[in-house]
């Protein structure tokens, strides 16, 4: 894990994210269970709910929903990157991609790096951030990436 910040995130505003900025939070580690939770619920494809099909299948076993690998980084982004109570909305992302599955056991660390981050224009409580979001496994391999937008308020 890598939390360069020096403002705790209770206490996070929009201009503790400088454009170059880079954390990491993680590893969580992704289990059998919740990838059948998850995909019995939201996305219950047979590579995601059933051991045997997915065994014989293109994968070699259960592999998560991209949508779960999504969610997982969500759960990092809220419990380390973003405070919840100035992060205001998102408008939504750019380039999602799911580059590799990932399977029960893997490891997986959130990194994120502002690209941008600039006062609102019709705004100026708030400021608008474009961060990347790379969600890697043990072996650095790039498994989910995207350019997420956020609206934050800035410091009173």
């Amino acid at each position: 894990m890598l939390d360069p910040f020096t403002t705790p995130l209770p206490d996070r505003h929009f201009e503790d994210y400088p454009p170059g900025f880079h954390a990491e939070y993680g590893p969580t580690t992704v289990t059998a269970d919740e990838i059948v939770a998850f995909a019995t619920a939201f996305d219950p494809q047979p590579m995601h709910v059933d051991a045997e099909w997915a065994a014989a299948g293109p994968f070699g076993g259960l592999i998560a929903s991209g949508w779960h690998t999504t969610a997982i980084m969500m759960r990092l982004l809220v419990d380390h990157w973003l405070n919840g109570e100035t992060s205001l909305s998102s408008p939504g992302v750019d380039e999602l991609r799911w580059h590799r599955p990932v399977h029960p056991g893997d490891q997986l660390t959130a990194r994120f790096t502002v690209l941008e981050a600039r006062p609102s224009a019709s705004r100026p409580d708030r400021g608008i951030l474009r961060t990347r979001i790379e969600l890697v496994d043990a072996d650095e391999q790039l498994v989910m990436s995207q350019v997420m937008t956020n609206f934050v308020l800035r410091r009173p």
